[in-house]
């Protein structure tokens, strides 16, 4: 062998490795084992970025995914493509505002109706009324449909549905046949984040409770489904996080309004009034009227006008015994303890697939949890209060600017501890909480 060369090759070796430890030292964004060249998200209306009762430009644009996306670019991701509204449909679905508060304190909030991607609405047997969007074609890289259930990824037929789905298709409602897991999965990608199955629950929980077109979404099948998933999304060795799903009873669609609150607001009106009725699901499974307790959770989306007004042709909705609020308007105690047991399982089925596929878990469980309790970062206190908290958009269930960049800098901790990666985290009091608009 020659020496000189030898002697040369080891030199670069060690010049090479020093070049490395100079670019830790300055703080080089490094990927460590990832590799974020083409990042996808699947998910839901949380990975879509939906806010405010609607998905609209603004809450896409700082959807978590995006966010996370431009920090993996500082370590060389590469262009991360959202299926944005354009300018002059800015306002997409429609969303709603805040304009300012009432001489008692309560927020004024109104739709926005104008600048929308509407496209058509339409009857599909079966399934009701489907409002299909402008269509979008360009690259994709975040894939999150609002609405989509786990059981739903595999369905043919989905496309045809959901008309948020159906605008990233070619075809148009109902010649769709592509489901959701293949689409996601057609194109080659080296990291993925899956936050799937929260509707699963979700949609019972904020229901009647007794809707066919809102099931708790079976365990087993739930698990096998989530099995498969997993299997398809790291089948090309694609490394990734998986998400756990939230424990939505504490967010604050069930929060705002309350029990104790109903009935101060009753006795103004008439001291008598010291007790509010509902429909509430009982140890049998069947669904009966009596007084509510403040472990029953009331709906953000309850109009509160109707207490004592008279509703369903009787007088008093809801301080009656003979008009109780209709389980459409409670997540009940029992409701909530179904909610939670199966959120329970479908998360052990999460953790489950991760261990065995050997990714991490970002657990927003346990994240939201915490936040009942507000956290301090960037020298601003977010928390699960509605609208002064910081966290949770005017629906009282997705994030605000501010909370996707909070999700955003909890997700890029699980990559940085799994991956070996340094992507830096974001200032999060610099995205808006709930803000006053005109």
């Amino acid at each position: 062998m020659n020496l000189r060369y030898l002697y040369i090759s080891f030199i670069a070796v060690v010049l090479s490795f020093g070049a490395c430890k100079k670019d830790k030292k300055n703080n080089i964004v490094i990927p460590g084992t990832a590799d974020f060249s083409r990042y996808i998200a699947v998910g839901n209306s949380t990975s879509a970025g939906y806010a405010d009762g609607g998905l609209y430009l603004a809450g896409q644009q700082v959807a978590f995914p995006n966010l996370v996306a431009g920090q993996m670019k500082l370590a060389g991701g590469g262009n991360f493509s959202s299926p944005l509204f354009s300018a002059d449909q800015a306002n997409g679905s429609g969303y709603l505002k805040l304009t300012g508060y009432n001489t008692d304190g309560t927020p004024q909030i109104v739709p926005v109706t104008d600048k929308l991607a509407v496209r058509d609405v339409i009857q599909i047997p079966l399934i009701g009324t489907v409002t299909l969007y402008t269509k979008y074609s360009g690259d994709l890289n975040n894939y999150a449909v609002p609405g989509i259930n786990l059981r739903d990824v595999t369905n043919i037929a989905y496309g045809n549905y959901n008309g948020y789905y159906e605008r990233m298709l070619p075809g148009n409602s109902p010649t769709n046949t592509t489901p959701y897991l293949d689409f996601v999965t057609a194109k080659p990608f080296t990291f993925f984040t899956c936050w799937l199955g929260d509707n699963d629950v979700l949609g019972y929980a904020t229901s009647d409770g007794t809707s066919a077109l809102y099931p708790l979404t079976d365990k087993a099948t739930f698990t096998s489904t989530y099995n498969n998933v997993i299997t398809a999304l790291t089948k090309s060795g694609a490394k990734g996080v998986v998400v756990t799903i939230p424990d939505v009873t504490v967010i604050p669609f069930f929060h705002y309004i309350t029990v104790t609150g109903l009935i101060a607001a009753a006795q103004k009106i008439n001291i008598a009034f010291t007790t509010l009725y509902i429909q509430a699901l009982d140890a049998n499974g069947n669904y009966v009227t009596r007084a509510a307790t403040n472990a029953d959770l009331i709906m953000l989306t309850f109009n509160t006008s109707q207490l004592g007004a008279t509703v369903n042709g009787l007088p008093l909705y809801g301080l009656s015994q003979a008009n109780p609020l209709l389980s459409k308007e409670v997540l009940d105690v029992n409701e909530a303890a179904k909610v939670k047991d199966y959120v329970n399982s479908y998360n052990t089925s999460i953790k489950a697939a991760a261990a065995a596929n050997n990714l991490p878990v970002f657990d927003t469980y346990a994240l939201l949890n915490q936040l009942v309790g507000g956290i301090t970062q960037n020298g601003v206190t977010i928390n699960t209060n509605f609208i002064s908290g910081g966290f949770f958009s005017l629906d009282g269930t997705h994030f605000t600017p501010r909370g996707n960049a909070y999700v955003a800098d909890q997700l890029i901790n699980v990559i940085n501890t799994k991956y070996g990666s340094n992507l830096p985290t974001l200032d999060i009091s610099t995205y808006n909480a709930v803000k006053v608009q005109p």
